[in-house]
C-alpha cells in the first residue's frame, strides 16, 4: 500500500469517526519503527492516525491503551480502529514531548526545578502504570513476549554484540561474552519480575499537555522488574541527566514505591544498576542497527551520551556479579578512536536546508529534534508562470536571473536570512545540533530551489557547520 492509499484511508476512517470533512493531513516525524503517523485536522475536530503494518503490535496498543484508560491513567483516547487495514485513530496529544521540553528548557548541564518537578511527575505515575496498571492487563496481547524473561535478555545481548560491537569492530571473545551473558541474565531474572514493563519508558514517549505528562509507544510492554523502566528513563541517553539529578530521583522513585509495596532499598539498587547496564546494551544495539547498518545518522549521535553512562557506571558501580568479558568490551567500547569521532561530529551543528512542494506537504524532520523554519516562497513573482521557464530550476541561470532582476526575493531571503542566523548562534551557544530550514513554493522547482541553494551558499560560508541540502521534488541530495 503506497502513501496515497493509506492516507486515503486514514482520511476516510477520520471522517466517518468525525462526521466531518477533513481539511488537512500532515505526515508526522517518522521514529525507529515501521510505524507511519498523520495529523488530520477537520473543521472542529483533529486526531493523530496511525498505520503499522504490524497487526499484533497494533492490537497490544490498542488494549492496553483501553485497560489503562479504564483505570484513569493519562494515555490518548482511541477513536476508532480498522483492524484489517491496519489503522486506528488516536488522541492528539500535541507536539511537546518530554525531551523537547528538556532541550528547551536547559542551559548546558543546569536542570531548571521546573523541569525537576516535571521528572516527579513523570516517576509517579510510572509507578502506578507499573503495579497498579499491571492488574487485570490481558498480557495475552503482548507482542512478542508476555515477560521479560530469559529469550529477551538474550535477544537485547546479541542485539548488542551483533549490531554494536560487530559493526563497530569494537573486539571480543565470543564464547567469553556469551558465558557472560549467561550469568549477566541468571543475575538479572533473581528479582522479581510480575508488574507491568513498559520497555521503552524515556522521554521521546512521554507527552506534555499543559505540563502534565501523558504516555505513548507502550505497545511492547509486558511483565518484567520494576527496574527497568526506571533505568530507561534515568539513563535515556540524549537527556544526558546529570548524575546528582539521577540519585535524587532514583531515591524520589523508591519513595513513591514504597507508598504501594515494600522494597528493600539495597536490594532494588543493586538489580536496577544490572538493568541499566542491559538497557545501555539495548539502546546501543538500536543505534548500531539503525545507525551503522540502516544508516541513520541521527542514531549514531545519540552512541556519545550512551559511552559516557557507561564510563560513569565502570568507574562507579560495582555489580554484585563478575562479567569479566562484557566488562573488557565495555571498556574497549570507550577507548573506540572511531566512536570518539562519532562524538566529535555529533556535537557539531547540522542544518537540512530543503526545497519542496505545498502540494505534496512540509518536509518531515528526520532528525526528531522539531526545531526550524519553513518559509513560503509563493509572495515571490513565479517563473513557472513563463513558457521559457517551465522545464527549467532554481538552480538554472536563466531563473536565477529573472529572480534577482525584481526585488521581492532579495528581500524575502534578507529577512529569512535573519531569522536563521538567529536560530543557528543560538543552537552553536547552547550546543544543540540540529536545526532545519525549508523553503516552500506550489511546485517546489523554481523559487524555493533558488531560495534553498542561496542560503546553503550563505551558510557554509558564514559558519563552521555542516549543511545538508536536498531538492525534495527533484530527489537531488548534496552533502
Amino acid at each position: 500500500m503506497d502513501r496515497k492509499q493509506k492516507e486515503t484511508k486514514l482520511i476516510r476512517l477520520f471522517e466517518k469517526w468525525a462526521g466531518e470533512t477533513a481539511q488537512r493531513i500532515i505526515a508526522l516525524p517518522g521514529s525507529g519503527s515501521d510505524r507511519e503517523y498523520y495529523r488530520i485536522v477537520g473543521i472542529e475536530k483533529k486526531a493523530v492516525a496511525a498505520y503499522n503494518p504490524d497487526k499484533k503490535e497494533n492490537q497490544a496498543f490498542v488494549s492496553f491503551s483501553r485497560h489503562f484508560s479504564s483505570e484513569n491513567l493519562p494515555v490518548p483516547e482511541i477513536y476508532a480502529v480498522r483492524e484489517e487495514e491496519k489503522i486506528y485513530l488516536l488522541q492528539d496529544l500535541g507536539n511537546t514531548t518530554l525531551y523537547s521540553f528538556l532541550m528547551e528548557r536547559r542551559i548546558d548541564s543546569d536542570f531548571p526545578d521546573d523541569l525537576l518537578d516535571i521528572y516527579k511527575k513523570v516517576l509517579s505515575m510510572l509507578v502506578k502504570f507499573q503495579v497498579q496498571g499491571g492488574k487485570g492487563l490481558d498480557f495475552t496481547k503482548c507482542y512478542p513476549r508476555d515477560s521479560f524473561d530469559r529469550q529477551s535478555m538474550k535477544w537485547d545481548m546479541h542485539y548488542f554484540k551483533y549490531y554494536f560491537l560487530k559493526l563497530a569492530h569494537i573486539p571480543f571473545d565470543e564464547q567469553s561474552l556469551e558465558d557472560d551473558f549467561e550469568a549477566f541474565t541468571h543475575f538479572l531474572l533473581e528479582t522479581d519480575r510480575e508488574y507491568f514493563l513498559y520497555r521503552d519508558f524515556q522521554s521521546r514517549n512521554i507527552m506534555l499537555v499543559n505540563n502534565e505528562p501523558y504516555f505513548i509507544d507502550y505497545q511492547g510492554g509486558r511483565k518484567g522488574a520494576l527496574q527497568y523502566d526506571l533505568a530507561s528513563l534515568l539513563y535515556d541517553a540524549k537527556a544526558d541527566i546529570p548524575v546528582d539529578i539521577r540519585k535524587e530521583l532514583l531515591l524520589y522513585y523508591m519513595d513513591e514505591l514504597q507508598k504501594v509495596i515494600k522494597v528493600d532499598t539495597e536490594k532494588f539498587t543493586s538489580y536496577f544498576y544490572g538493568y541499566v547496564y542491559i538497557r545501555i546494551m539495548q539502546a546501543l544495539g538500536a543505534y548500531g542497527f539503525r545507525g551503522f547498518y540502516e544508516r541513520k545518522e541521527h542514531f549514531l549521535q545519540s552512541i556519545p551520551f550512551a559511552i559516557k553512562n557507561l564510563e560513569y557506571l565502570l568507574g562507579n558501580i560495582e555489580l554484585p556479579v563478575k562479567l569479566p568479558a562484557l566488562t573488557d568490551a565495555f571498556y574497549s567500547l570507550i577507548k573506540s578512536g572511531k566512536l570518539r569521532k562519532i562524538a566529535d561530529t555529533g556535537k557539531q551543528l547540522t542544518v537540512r536546508v530543503s526545497s519542496f512542494s505545498f502540494k505534496r506537504g512540509i518536509p518531515v524532520d528526520e532528525s526528531g529534534h522539531g526545531g526550524g523554519y519553513v518559509f513560503d516562497c509563493r509572495a515571490v513573482e513565479n517563473p513557472g508562470r513563463y513558457e521559457e521557464f517551465r522545464e527549467l530550476t532554481g538552480k538554472d541561470r536563466k531563473v536565477e536571473e529573472f529572480l534577482e532582476a525584481g526585488k521581492s526575493m532579495s528581500q524575502f531571503l534578507q529577512d529569512s536570512f535573519r531569522m536563521v542566523d538567529r536560530s543557528v548562534e543560538n543552537y552553536l551557544e547552547r550546543g544543540f545540533t540540529h536545526i532545519m530550514i525549508s523553503y516552500g513554493c506550489t511546485g517546489g522547482r523554481h523559487r524555493s530551489v533558488y531560495a534553498a541553494e542561496k542560503l546553503m551558499k550563505y551558510l557554509k560560508k558564514k559558519y563552521n557547520i555542516r549543511v545538508i541540502l536536498r531538492h525534495r521534488e527533484q530527489e537531488f541530495l548534496f552533502d
